[in-house]
């Protein structure tokens, strides 16, 4: 096998082939998957090898105190001989990585191979593609937790067994010094337990990642900026925890710690930095300095780590192992994000140039991981397992109930909500050739209301009774999203035609409930509420964008905004994630425009909210990227979409504007009035589909590519991978 090994004299890196580790008892042996660079301590590392020998010897006081014990125990010469030979050796590089069990010692029964686990310790989580690892130095990663995430498990547990070490508390207000890897991981650990972070760090772009990741404000150390945050945050009386995560050789950080904690806080170190304390302003503080000892109880215990005896819970609570569980288990429930830490992934064949690069400041990071390619398929870098597409199956195929060209389309609705009454109804209750029939809600009031205002001939609140009612043509859905598979499912049985807003379903399952109606109905006819294929302005830059011959790249940024307080959208554990009730809109459209259904989804999800990047490929290599955000500014547009293709570009301008820019430039008026998104064309192709008995506007099968590739951007989001929307057969 191969391992990332240094000799300390020469300074050289090296991938060695070696032998594989044996699987010793109490342990067991795991093939990498992710391996993670710590830019900090590993970087040290290799910089202190490239050193003269007085370098090394200033840059480690404290081995060179053993060397004079030894000389003077031992004498010169026999001393030399046994340093000359530890540091003219390789050693290894590395401490925390994710792989998958390949065997499993004898006192094992917590793992079995194949599983999953994240793996700590400086002889144990090695850059190398085998590692043998004791028990209590190894954690099963969580199902749906990214492999590459999972690799973030030891230095997750260094960050969060500092923060236990600073007893922080609800409301308390900390100042993290350094904002390197752990800095970065200890703000995010204190934002999730609700404590108010200042960061400092000379970096403004560490600073700017430690803002998006919950710190209240950053800045540089040697400005006024964080003292006068931590003024104004604790009213002048200064921080309750200040948390050293700094480096290097400065006393700096140490003097800013005294200088802005509040009478008798906590200074916690937790990085490697020079800790001369000003005796003055510690003493009239009466400060509190800890020290926070790696992963936590249990480190440099041997009989803790290679014997495996573990401490009674009882006693210590948060050993190195529930440690490292315990930040996995944050990352699977996303409380803490560590991808917008990773700059770089590196595949494991290149580690020597990517040490020197991170040496020589060509690659400036936070966090680098190692790639394992041998373990890409079962670590989940590449794709993961297929979703598939549920097949549209039409059983024994009902006919459109026949009718009279003269009759009216009788129109039953199930939900009367804010949607319903003034996107839909009004544009109805003006046509002609429509009957608004009955409107069924769960309250007799609203079912009233509707009736009185848009002049339906029934109100009531009996849904079996409207399915039963064979004079109704067809039944629109509108209700809360979590209704609608299961009415939408009732009404196909009931042989009405079907026009459902979105979502159709919010599970799979619910997806192929729908789909079992269809088939043991032989009814499809179904439509889902996509309308912004039918707004007027995008129809007609699309038909001025005309056909295309390569692949496209489309654009599409949804400024959707925050939800007032009490909105029944944020009651995700009924009604599904926001992107997952509307989300279906936005796929909709841009497939539409590529004219094809997605083949797969990438989703990754900004830390604390709910913005979402999704990207869709598409069979002819034409991509979708769209932008799903919650937290830009109101006075932005709402959406925002560019077409790019053949040297053409087409540019809608939140349903006001549109434009094409080709060999020659169109572009729309500027529309004076209400934005139309499609609502009406929608409807007048839905009931002219029910009157003539033609085919639904839209085909079945693309309704449900739409719907399976927005339940796919749960999973990628769950995954961490790409997600292959597969056709079911």
């Amino acid at each position: 096998m191969k391992q990332v090994v240094q000799n300390y004299k020469s300074g050289e890196l090296a991938v060695l082939d070696v032998p594989v580790p044996g699987c010793k008892p109490g342990g067991v042996l795991v093939r990498s998957a992710y391996s993670l660079i710590s830019t900090g301590t590993e970087l040290m590392k290799v910089s202190e090898a490239g050193m003269s020998m007085l370098g090394k010897a200033r840059s480690r006081p404290d081995q060179v105190a053993k060397v004079m014990q030894s000389v003077a125990t031992n004498g010169v010469p026999a001393t030399y001989r046994k340093v000359m030979g530890k540091l003219d050796s390789y050693t290894p590089l590395g401490y925390s990585l994710c792989g998958v069990v390949e065997q499993v010692g004898t006192g094992i029964d917590d793992v079995k191979v194949g599983d999953l686990v994240a793996c700590a310790g400086n002889e144990h989580a090695l850059h190398a593609e085998l590692n043998w690892v004791p028990k209590n130095l190894y954690a099963r990663v969580p199902d749906g937790l990214a492999p590459r995430h999972a690799a973030f498990g030891t230095v997750g547990s260094i960050a969060l067994q500092g923060v236990r070490r600073g007893e922080s508390q609800l409301g308390d207000v900390a100042l993290v010094i350094g904002l390197g890897l752990i800095g970065q991981l200890v703000v995010q650990l204190l934002a999730a337990s609700g404590v108010r972070v200042v960061g400092a760090d000379p970096d403004p772009v560490r600073c700017e990642l430690a803002e998006r990741l919950g710190a209240a404000a950053c800045g540089d150390p040697a400005s006024t900026a964080v003292e006068a945050t931590v003024a104004e945050l604790t009213g002048g009386h200064g921080v309750d925890q200040v948390y050293l995560a700094a480096g290097g050789g400065s006393n700096q950080p140490v003097e800013l710690a005294a200088r802005l904690c509040r009478d008798r806080g906590r200074v916690v170190d937790i990085g490697k930095c020079r800790l001369d304390l000003p005796w003055n302003a510690y003493y009239e503080k009466e400060l509190d300095v800890r020290f926070s000892r790696s992963y936590g109880p249990g480190r440099y215990d041997p009989e803790y780590e290679l014997e495996g005896r573990d401490y009674p819970i009882g006693y210590v609570r948060w050993t190195e192992r529930r440690n490292l569980a315990c930040f996995l288990d944050l990352l699977a429930r996303r409380r803490v994000d560590v991808e917008p830490l990773v700059s770089h992934i590196a595949d494991f064949d290149d580690a020597v140039e990517t040490y020197q690069r991170l040496k020589d400041g060509d690659l400036k990071a936070v966090a680098v991981l190692f790639r394992y390619p041998e373990q890409k398929e079962e670590a989940g870098d590449a794709e993961a397992p297929a979703v598939a597409v549920p097949a549209v199956r039409r059983g024994g195929r009902a006919s459109a109930p026949a009718r009279s060209a003269k009759a009216p389309v009788r129109l039953a609705f199930v939900g009367a909500g804010n949607y319903a009454t003034s996107m839909l109804l009004p544009h109805l209750a003006q046509r002609d050739g429509v009957e608004l029939s009955t409107v069924v809600t769960t309250t007799a009031l609203s079912a009233a209301n509707a009736k009185r205002k848009f002049g339906f001939a029934g109100a009531t609140t009996d849904l079996d009774a409207v399915l039963g009612d064979t004079s109704i043509d067809a039944v629109f859905v509108v209700t809360r999203h979590s209704s609608h598979a299961e009415l939408t499912r009732r009404a196909l049985l009931a042989g009405k035609a079907v026009f459902v807003e979105k979502p159709l379903a919010l599970t799979e399952d619910e997806l192929a409930g729908v789909l079992a109606a269809v088939e043991e109905s032989g009814n499809d006819r179904l439509q889902v509420g996509f309308n912004r294929r039918y707004a007027p302005l995008l129809q007609e830059a699309r038909k001025r964008f005309g056909a295309r011959t390569g692949p496209a790249s489309l654009r599409y940024l949804v400024n959707a905004g925050r939800l007032q307080h009490g909105s029944w959208y944020l009651h995700q554990g009924t009604e599904g994630s926001r992107f997952a009730g509307e989300g279906g809109h936005f796929i909709d459209t841009a497939s539409w425009l590529l004219g094809a259904d997605p083949v797969s989804v990438y989703a990754v999800a900004a830390s604390g909210n709910e913005d979402l990047q999704v990207v869709l490929r598409y069979p002819d290599g034409s991509t979708a990227t769209i932008s799903y955000v919650t937290t830009g500014a109101a006075g932005f547009p709402k959406e925002t979409l560019d077409l790019i293709a053949d040297g053409k570009v087409l540019r809608l301008d939140d349903f006001v504007r549109a434009s094409v820019y080709g060999s020659k430039k169109w572009a729309s008026s500027r529309l004076p009035k209400a934005r139309d998104k499609g609502q009406n064309a929608e409807l007048a192709a839905f009931i002219k589909a029910v009157r003539t008995g033609g085919p639904m506007p839209v085909p079945l099968e693309s309704l449900v590519a739409t719907t399976a590739a927005t339940l796919a951007v749960q999973s990628g989001l769950v995954g961490g991978a790409p997600v292959t929307l597969a056709r079911a057969r």
